[in-house]
């Protein structure tokens, strides 16, 4: 059984888990990457990188099906927010490969790629998310209530995330935002939530890491946290977005007691997911074995209170030529 993680980038640690989980569960299959550079880590951590076009180029999925059949791929995992909507609407299309795209519906891809629409969904399903200032409210910043938080609204990895604590950061913001998005700055204990959902888009276990420290938009430090609430309400979400597949993320406020704040779900593995990994919540294992048609029962029997303090590493090339 070979596996094919797409835009392997830096997630190394996420390499090394898949191939462990591989060797354990086929012996003889591979983890193969695919990237738009050489100069990626995760290419070369691969037992064999492949580079392809970016997904936004037309080439991009004849090019993942061509890998796919060359060396017989049965599993394409995808690892960052753009392309999900590419394989998304080609999922049909690697199934008549015999390989399994682990990505979510299509409608779930864009509306949880639009942060707004994100979060009028989770409040229309149920749950508590940062409250949307209008462009009517926008119109006249003296009047709000300070602090706010603006982000764009199809953004990824923190990035142009920031607290606005006055009118006149708010309107340099807004104008030098693409898509800008504006809502309640929400106070609390901020969790990011591993959720693993089958292909029947139900939850099948939900791992809260406390999110201590952050670098670049990525958790640097983190601790798992068996909050049963948390857990519950985080799998409950999952599996009411409809369609969801493998690693779901969720980003939420504790606020006390056992109200969550949700305000975001990335629908792919987050880079603080190797965490979770190490707890016990494996993730990769279970994709292997639902594709090979097990089913994946509920499991909350991850370690607890496991603190994870991330590092630089590095991969070494031998005999590299530009």
């Amino acid at each position: 059984m070979n596996v094919l993680l797409t835009s392997i980038g830096r997630r190394v640690s996420l390499a090394r888990a898949f191939r462990k989980e591989i060797a354990a569960f086929a012996p003889g299959g591979r983890l193969l990457g695919a990237d738009v550079s050489r100069l990626s880590a995760g290419f070369h951590e691969a037992d064999e990188g492949f580079l392809v076009p970016r997904c936004t180029d037309v080439d991009y999925v004849p090019r993942l099906l061509e890998i796919v059949r060359r060396e017989r791929v049965s599993i394409v995992v995808p690892l960052i927010d753009t392309e999900l909507g590419f394989l998304s609407r080609h999922r049909e299309d690697f199934l008549r490969e015999g390989c399994h795209v682990i990505v979510s519906d299509l409608e779930q891809v864009l509306l949880t790629r639009d942060k707004a629409m994100s979060a009028r969904l989770f409040r229309d399903l149920g749950f508590d998310a940062p409250r949307e200032i209008t462009q009517d409210e926008l119109g006249d910043p003296e009047a709000l209530a300070y602090p706010l938080f603006l982000k764009p609204s199809d953004g990824s990895s923190s990035i142009g995330a920031v607290r606005i604590d006055g009118p006149a950061e708010l309107r340099y913001r807004l104008a030098s935002t693409r898509s800008p998005l504006v809502q309640s700055c929400e106070g609390g204990e901020e969790f990011t939530v591993d959720v693993f959902c089958d292909l029947r888009g139900v939850a099948r276990c939900a791992v809260p890491r406390k999110r201590l420290e952050v670098r670049a938009g990525e958790v640097s430090k983190g601790l798992t946290v068996k909050d049963r609430a948390l857990m519950g309400a985080a799998a409950r979400l999952a599996t009411a977005l409809g369609g969801c597949r493998g690693c779901v993320t969720l980003q939420c406020f504790r606020q006390g007691g056992e109200r969550f704040v949700f305000f975001e779900a990335n629908l792919r593995f987050g880079g603080g997911y190797p965490l979770s990994y190490a707890a016990g919540a494996n993730f990769p294992a279970w994709i292997l074995r639902m594709v090979a048609g097990e089913e994946i029962p509920a499991f909350d029997g991850w370690e607890e209170n496991l603190l994870m303090l991330r590092f630089d590493d590095a991969v070494f090339v031998k005999g590299w030529r530009e």
